[in-house]
Formats: structure tokens, sequence, C-alpha cells
């Protein structure tokens, strides 16, 4: 192809929508058609059909777009498989907000009506972030797209829950779960939010039931739990406390007491007063302690956190208590426990006291432990084959660190909660008959759905059954409580390429390659697929095979983003970077690059807007390096040419280009995408731009030289685009398109390796890298000695080359027309220690001495003075370095690459405070 001109300046938003297009339109995002012999595969952490995108969506999807594209063009079978969360409580507050401001609700619709609200908003409204996930150019393959409540996943749904019911894996039971008193259901541990707040500390005295006059002292963020007490534990080895090991104390405000146990778990001695009051059916410690104890649970609160006056009586409160607090919160009635404790000479003081609020993580409703019949999944046997395999290194979790946590997460793990009380999701399969219970159930009152007693027998199927186990009909009601969503999205690796039906895609990409996602949904999506892989992916003729059961085989863990200042980002801190916002400003590739750039492991990414400022001047400069080469090769230049006489720059740069190559895909097989950016980064602006194309404008001036400085212009840009389009897929695919190339798309083109043309040997390259490193710093110190005496680059000057070995003076024949251009001068070599004229700078760094005479016309005071000025501020740079690397705290903290930045910049500035002290001294000896 023959090139075409470029405009002047980049313009992101012509480009990216139109190549974005074309790119799905051609069929690219798919995996070919043919099974290759490699494959690779990624599932997308389905955003919340609710979401839009925000800038962790960017980062992590962003990293899964470099590595799928990375991939593609090495040739693997490459599938990403994109999709949404049905999002249960999320999308159902979506639409109540929207029912309420047209004065109905869900109940006034009915279930089947609301479900089907639901289902029209999300096909109106939902799916904005997958819509938005293409401006960030997400190549996933859209025909493949699944969402959880799909026909295809909610078969999938229905099967495990059925095996794992069968299998003795599912139960319903009571226990304690979080509870949100507003959207009246259960939660998961992740859809609590900890809030850190400052709230009182009432310290409480329970008489003892053998002498009143004397008490035990127990304090309690929440007193009006008190009322459901059953229990006062200390410590067995607290020698303030066995003696009373067995007795009882009276419980305050009821007729109650209860009895002193012994708990060295849930107490500690060394804390506190050593005696904390035990509530089994509204703290999750104390439901563990109730439960060793086997303590009665008695529950005070109804299911909108309002104390009930019914529960309230059966526990033995206070007739005064049971009728002051009818219908008020806990909040509410906290203040007039304290009341009634003061009033009552039980309360022995109340101080601040800072603590975590539980919320819920959509309506910020204060969450509250609650006593109730749900459904669980027994975690412990699926536990540990998840356990062993990442144990033994099938699953890798990178980085490493975060290894221990899952470890200790999972051999920690307890029963998970799966029913939700709302009616968007799967409704669970599973009914009861009512003739066979005997009587009819209960109906809720605010939408008629059957209130399930605890010792009803489900029958689970997953299709409605006919008929009971004993022939009833048409008494069946099927269980109104639908699964959490995790449970569902814990299938993902596997049900959306069609299991439970072994389908082609099921065969051909599954396990999948590589999972990223956030260290917050570790345990609680991570951990609960690789469960359920192993459960439900075993072949049945190689049951032991795990390698083939394992949903992933890299989990990659990438960082929080934060604002500049290490703060979280939110929207009430005004500190929010928008990345759709920063996408219309900078581009979409600057975002990328940034994001990349910043995911160091273990650490979270400060993001500032200048940071993504600063890398669209990086687009910007390779588009400007486009430019430069279009306008200085033939209309007919055609790749893969014949090849022509290539010179030292010319040799030098492919030699890096090839070694940067290797590098990058080293990095991208290690996860360390800021590893890779750093090297591109490098050998774009401080190599292609800063030395290989001042040295190709030489070259190009000659004409012996100038064919084969074009033709290393046309293929080093070449594969450079290659190389860079995985990180900046719209302006590599733009400039590949306007210089000479074979192919339709640079997407589709092969990932460049570390192979070098065929007309450079191993042996030339290297030569050519030593050469050229001699010249570099020749360069280098000529332009510190011209900055030093403040001589503009229009001052031609001699220059003497001193203590040049044999290899360097062929470099610097073979360079020599280099030398003088970006010296400015013309080069001389000189003899040992011989001078043409004692006026002479001399500076040295690694073995290179060079001499620049010292005119007249060189304001000796003024240069003295410049020099010390910069040795002050390196001075000062240097005790900064100097005083963090003495930091224990910084040296047990940073990371090694942190830690190397700052020795090499120590060691640079020492070795400029080196050649500014000898050319001050030099100097003065002048004047």
């Amino acid at each position: 192809m023959t090139p075409r001109e470029l405009a002047k300046v980049y313009d992101p938003h012509e480009v990216e929508e139109r190549w974005y297009r074309q790119w799905n339109d051609r069929g690219y995002f798919r995996p070919p058609d043919q099974d290759k012999a490699e494959h690779y595969s990624i599932v997308i952490p389905p955003p919340n059909v609710t979401g839009s995108l925000h800038v962790g969506h960017a980062l992590n999807n962003s990293l899964q777009d470099i590595l799928i594209r990375w991939r593609r063009m090495q040739g693997r079978d490459a599938l990403w498989i994109p999709g949404m969360d049905h999002a249960g409580i999320a999308t159902q507050n979506v639409v109540e907000r929207q029912l309420a401001e047209e004065g109905l609700s869900r109940e006034a619709l009915g279930r089947e009506a609301f479900v089907q609200r639901v289902w029209q908003w999300k096909e109106q409204s939902g799916g904005t972030i997958l819509r938005q996930l293409r401006r960030l150019g997400a190549s996933c393959d859209w025909e493949r797209a699944r969402f959880t409540m799909d026909e295809g996943l909610s078969k999938a749904v229905r099967e495990v829950f059925v095996r794992l019911f069968d299998d003795g894996l599912l139960y319903r039971g009571e226990r304690l779960i979080n509870w949100c008193p507003r959207c009246l259901t259960a939660l998961s541990d992740i859809e609590v939010e900890h809030e850190d707040t400052t709230g009182k500390l009432y310290t409480i005295r329970y008489p003892l039931a053998h002498d009143p006059s004397q008490h035990l002292l127990i304090a309690t963020t929440r007193p009006e739990t008190m009322l459901g007490d059953t229990a006062v534990a200390v410590h067995p080895d607290d020698d303030r406390y066995r003696h009373l090991i067995g007795k009882r104390v009276r419980l305050p405000l009821t007729t109650r007491e209860i009895p002193i146990v012994g708990d060295p778990i849930l107490v500690d001695r060394e804390f506190g007063t050593g005696a904390v009051k035990i509530t089994p059916a509204h703290d999750f410690n104390d439901f563990a302690a109730g439960e060793r104890h086997d303590l009665p649970r008695i529950k005070i609160m109804d299911v909108h956190a309002a104390l009930a006056p019914a529960l309230l009586q059966a526990a033995g409160s206070d007739p005064d208590v049971v009728a002051a607090v009818e219908g008020l919160s806990a909040a509410k009635v906290r203040p007039k426990i304290e009341h009634w404790l003061k009033e009552r000479g039980l309360l022995e003081k109340v101080e601040p006291h800072k603590m975590a609020l539980g919320k819920c993580y959509r309506c910020k409703t204060v969450v509250e432990p609650l006593l109730s019949d749900q459904w669980f999944v027994k975690i412990q046997p699926l536990a540990e084959p998840a356990i062993r395999v990442v144990e033994e290194g099938r699953i890798r979790i990178i980085p490493e660190a975060w290894k221990n946590n899952y470890l200790g997460w999972m051999r920690d793990i307890k029963d998970w909660c799966v029913s939700r009380q709302i009616w968007w999701g799967h409704q669970i399969p599973a009914w009861y008959c009512e003739a066979c219970y005997g009587t009819p159930f209960l109906r809720r009152a605010s939408d008629g759905a059957p209130l399930i007693p605890s010792d009803a027998r489900p029958i689970v199927r997953k299709t409605p059954p006919a008929a009971c186990p004993k022939g009833h009909t048409g008494t069946l009601l099927q269980d109104p409580d639908v699964l959490d969503t995790w449970f569902s999205s814990a299938l993902w690796p596997f049900s959306t390429l069609g299991w439970p039906d072994r389908t082609e895609d099921l065969k051909r990409f599954y396990p999948t390659s590589t999972l990223v996602t956030g260290l917050d949904i570790l345990f609680f999506w991570v951990a609960r697929m690789i469960m359920m892989g192993l459960k439900f992916m075993r072949d049945p003729e190689d049951p032991d095979n795990l390698d083939k059961a394992i949903p992933f085989k890299d989990v990659y863990i990438h960082a929080l983003v934060r604002d500049a200042e290490g703060q979280k980002m939110s929207k009430s801190k005004g500190n929010v970077i928008d990345p759709l916002h920063v996408m219309e400003k900078y581009g979409t590739d600057s975002l990328r690059f940034t994001l990349a750039s910043m995911s160091t492991p273990g650490r979270d990414i400060k993001l500032a807007e200048e940071r993504i400022e600063g890398y669209r001047n990086f687009a910007n400069k390779i588009w400007n390096a486009a430019r430069f080469l279009l306008m200085n090769i033939e209309r007919n230049h055609k790749s893969g040419g014949e090849s022509a006489r290539r010179t030292l720059p010319d040799m030098w740069v492919v030699s890096r280009l090839a070694k940067t190559a290797e590098s990058v895909s080293d990095a991208l097989e290690t996860y360390r995408f800021d590893h890779a950016c750093h090297l591109l980064y490098q050998f774009v602006w401080h190599e292609y731009c800063d030395w290989y194309l001042e040295m190709a404008k030489v070259s190009l001036q000659d004409p012996a030289s100038a064919p084969g400085a074009r033709q290393t212009l046309v293929e080093s840009f070449e594969k450079l685009m290659r190389l860079l389009h995985p990180f900046m897929p719209f302006l590599t695919e733009e400039l590949w398109q306007a210089i000479p190339h074979d192919g339709d798309s640079v997407m589709i083109a092969p990932f460049p390796n570390a192979e070098l043309p065929s007309d450079i040997t191993n042996t030339q390259a290297l030569g050519a890298e030593q050469s050229m490193e001699a010249l570099q710093r020749a360069i280098s110190l000529l332009r510190t000695g011209r900055s030093l005496l403040n001589l503009p680059s229009s001052h031609n000057l001699d220059f003497y080359l001193d203590s040049v070995t044999g290899s360097e003076r062929y470099s610097f024949r073979a360079g020599n027309l280099y030398l003088d251009a970006l010296g400015k001068g013309k080069a001389h070599l000189a003899e040992k220690g011989t001078w043409p004229t004692r006026r002479m700078l001399i500076l040295a760094r690694q073995g290179m001495t060079i001499g620049i005479p010292v005119g007249e016309e060189i304001d000796l005071q003024k240069a003295r003075e410049r020099i010390e000025k910069q040795q002050a501020e390196e001075t000062r740079e240097k005790s900064r370095l100097e005083t963090k690397l003495n930091n224990k705290e910084f040296m047990d903290k940073a990371p090694d690459e942190v830690k190397l930045d700052h020795l090499q910049r120590k060691a640079a500035i020492q070795q400029n405070l080196e050649i500014l002290g000898s050319s001050l001294e030099q100097l003065k000896a002048m004047s």
C-alpha cells in the first residue's frame, strides 16, 4: 500500500469511532472458525446492567483488552466474552424509583407485572456500560454477549441449584444474615459498605442474681439489643471472673436471668471490662457463641429494624419498655434505653466511640443482623478443592501476595446465604405443598407472598412439578425468594459458554485463560467461580483431573484507582475522574496507556488528569513521527522492498526495537503492564524520536545512506505500530494504515518478536548498539558542556575526544557524520592528554572524555554562577533522595522498582555533581 498524507494534528474523535466500527463490522473481534492449537479466552467481569463506565471499569477493561489484542496478534484462538449482571437489588431499586415517580409501587403492580416492567427497562435503558466499553476500544465478541438472566444462563442456574440440593450441599435453615430494613432483603457481605463514624459506647451494670449488690460491667454500642441477651461471657482463665462461671445475672429492663459462661474465643480478657454480652439473634460473633453454648436465640426486632412488642413480651421485657418502644427503630429506641438505665442506676458511663457502621450499598440504610429462614450453600466441601488448586499452583493469583489472603479466607469460610427477598432475579426452583404441611401458609401483608414455615419440606426441581410426591395438585407454592446475584455470576466462566449443554464453545474455550479483576471481589466472586467450576466442570471420565475443571488459569488482581492524593474517589468529595470526559478531552488511547502504565502490582493508582494529558503528548509525539516518515519516503514506496545499505543508526534502531519487542512480551507474560508501557515509552520517546529520527534526518541528506534510512524508517515504524497496538489501538491503526504495510488491519497483523531482518546479523546488531552507545555518550557530554558554557546550538565549534579506545575510534569513524551533525560542530580525535589550547573545558563520564575550547567570548563569571546554582539544586535533590533511602519505613514498604529508581537517580545526580565540580574548578583556574 502506498502512503497517504496525515493531518497536522491528531484528532482522536474522528479516528476512534470510524475504526471501531470497521473492526466490529469486519468480524475481527470473533475468534476464527477453525480450531487452533492454542486458545486464549477471557470472560469479562460482568458489570451491572444499571452501571455506567467509571475509572475502575476503564482500568479493568483496558487491561483485558491489552491481553486479548496481544494474544490475538500472536495467532492465538482468542475470545473475550462480554456480558452483564442483572444486579438484583440495584435494578429493582431503579425501577421502584421510577414507579414511585408515577405514583405506583411494585406491590400495586404485582410480581409478574413488575418483573415485566424490569425487563422493559432493561431493554430500553440497561446496558449503557456495554456501549461505553466500545468507546474504550474493548474488542469483545459482541455476538456472544450474555446476560445473567437470559434463558441459557437461567438454565445453568436451575441445574446447579438442583444438583447442589441433591448432593446435600444446599439447605434451608434459620441463621443470622445481613438484612436491609429498607430493601427488606438479605445482603451478602460485599453488599454491606462500612462507614467510619463516631457513636457511643455504653457501659451497663448487670447485677448478679445471687447478690444484686454486685454486678458485671458490660460495654456495648447497641444497648437496645440487650433485651435479646441470652448470656454473659467471660474468659475461663480470667481470675476476676472465673468463679462466676455457671452463675447468673439479672438482665436489665427485663424479668429474665441469664447465665455466665466461659468463652475464650469471644472474650479478650485484656480488652474492655473482660465481660461481654451474648445476643445470638442480633450479632454474628454472638450467634457463633450461642451455638457453642447451646443458647436460645431471642429475636427482638422485625424486618423493619423496629423493636417488635410481641417479641419483646416473649423475651420478658419490662412492660413499660414494651409500651414505649412500639414501632420505633433501634436508633430511636437507643436514647430511651439510655434514659431508663440511668434512671435505675444501671448505667456506669457513656463515652464517644469510633466504629464502622454497616450500610446497604444501594440505599445506605444501616444494616441489621437478623435471624431469618434462608437458603444456604454448605461451603466447606466446595472450598477444600478450591484451596488445593491454588496451593498447588494450578490457578495462579497475581500478584502472589494476594494468594495468602485468598487461602486465609477460604480456610475460615462460612456457609453462603444465597436467597434474597426481592422479585428481580432467578426465583428459587423450590416448591412447597400446603396440603402436605396441613395448614395454609400465612401471607405477607405487603404483597401476599407466602411466608414459608421453617419446617416446610421443599420440593426442588428444574421445572415446576405437576404434583407433590404424595400426589397433591393445586396446592404447590413456589418459594418467593430469588437467588443472590453472585450465585449466577459464580457460574459465569462456563454458563457463558453454553453449559449445561456440551457446546463447541465449551469444549474449545474452557478453562478460560485469565481473569482480570479487582481485589474487592476476590472472595465474593473469584473464589465462588473456582468452587463452582471444580464442582460442575469435572470430566466424568477423568474426575481427578482438576486442570480441566478450573475456571481459569491466572487471576490478575489489579490496583484500585484513587485521586492524585490517594483518596478514594467519590462524588461527594468532588474528586471523581470521569473516563468518558477524559476520553473526549484527551483521546481513548491516552487514558488506556495512562492506566496501564500506572498498574504497578500491590500499589493503588493515584490518578491525576495531568498524567493523562502527558500521555496525550506521547500520542502526539508518535503522530508527528509518522508525519516525518511520510514526508521523507517516496509515494510509490513498497513495504518489504529490496534491502538497501543500512547505516549505523539504522542497524542500532532495528536491534533496539527487536529487544524492546521481546521485553514487552516478557512483561505481558508476567502481567507487568507498567513495565511494558515504560519500555514502550522509553523506546519511542528517548530512542526512536530523540536519537534515531534525528540521525535519520542526517542519513536522508546523503544519497548513499538515504535508501537504507527510508527502508528502516518504514520497517521500524510499521513494527512499532504493531508493538504499540494492544495499548493504543486507535492511533496505531490510523498510522499503520497511512504507511506502507501488508495486510488489512494492524489488529490482526503479527505481534512483533525479537527476530532481526535477514540482512542484519546478531553480531552486526551487537556492534551497532556498542557503537551507538559510545556516540550517545559523547554527544550527551558535548550537550552538557554547551549548557554549562551557555553556547547556543547555532554556535559551531570544534570539540575533541580523548581517551578513546580502539573500538570507540571505529565507532566515531562510522558515526562521524552523526557526531558532527548532532554535536553542531566538528569532532576531532585527540591524542591522550594532548589538547590544542590550555583553555579547554574537560568533561568525563564512564570512560569518555571530551574537550571543548573555551573562547574569549565566554563570560567565565556567569558560567561559574550557573554551575554553582545547578550544583545547589542537584545537591538538594540528592539529599532528598538520601533521606528517603535512609528511611526504614520507606525501604520496608516501597516496591523494589521504586527503590531501584531512587538509587539510579541518586547515582546519576552524583555523576552530574562530579562533572559540575570538576567544571567549576577548571573555569576558576582559567580566570
